[in-house]
């Protein structure tokens, strides 16, 4: 049995300061450090990982021209690791009230049900056609009522603990700087120095 998914993923960067540049929100004022990333930057960060699985390993490739564009490397990443930090809350914060609205609409549910399988069928009298009908209009009831917040309590969480895996993974990749492709050598699918 083949495993399909990627062991590691590599997420190509240049960290030439024109380049970086584009990276960033043009609007934004603040250090490069603390910039808010683009659109586009985001999306080609997230189209690369994918194919990740919950072991998949992340690196930061970015390639430097020369000296000087490496005192780009570390608020270029700084600023991305903060990015999909602030993402990873965001999406933590998400999930809580995911689950509180939820666990709230499977009470309600179930207090509805109670009352209408309890004391509607007392007050109701079982010997007439109509009672009857209206008894199991309330069951089917009850259950399409219950069934939203058991489906959503079962399966809907996975989503988020995805993204949050994910945006986790992201924020505390590792980079590798390359200075010059001749200076490296492929070594189980990422790159390591060779001094």
């Amino acid at each position: 049995m083949s495993k399909s998914f990627a062991k590691s993923i590599n997420i190509f960067l240049t960290s030439d300061r024109l380049i970086a540049n584009n990276y960033f929100n043009l609007h934004d004022p603040a250090p490069v450090y603390m910039r808010q990333l683009n659109h586009q930057f985001e999306a080609y960060i997230m189209e690369s990982v994918k194919s990740a699985k919950r072991y998949s390993v992340i690196f930061y490739k970015l390639k430097c021209m020369g000296a000087d564009d490496k005192q780009y490397a570390e608020p270029l990443m700084y600023a991305i690791r903060r990015h999909f930090l602030a993402k990873k809350e965001d999406t933590e914060k998400e999930f809580v009230k995911f689950k509180k609205r939820n666990w709230i609409l499977l009470a309600i549910s179930i207090i509805v049900v109670i009352l209408f399988q309890g004391l509607l069928p007392m007050i109701l009298d079982a010997q007439h056609g109509f009672n009857v009908g209206v008894i199991n209009s309330l069951d089917i009831f009850a259950w399409v009522l219950l069934w939203h917040p058991i489906d959503e309590l079962v399966f809907g969480w996975n989503k988020f603990l995805k993204e949050i895996c994910l945006f986790n993974k992201l924020s505390t990749a590792e980079y590798i700087l390359i200075e010059n492709e001749k200076n490296f050598i492929a070594v189980d699918d990422s790159l390591r120095v060779v001094a």
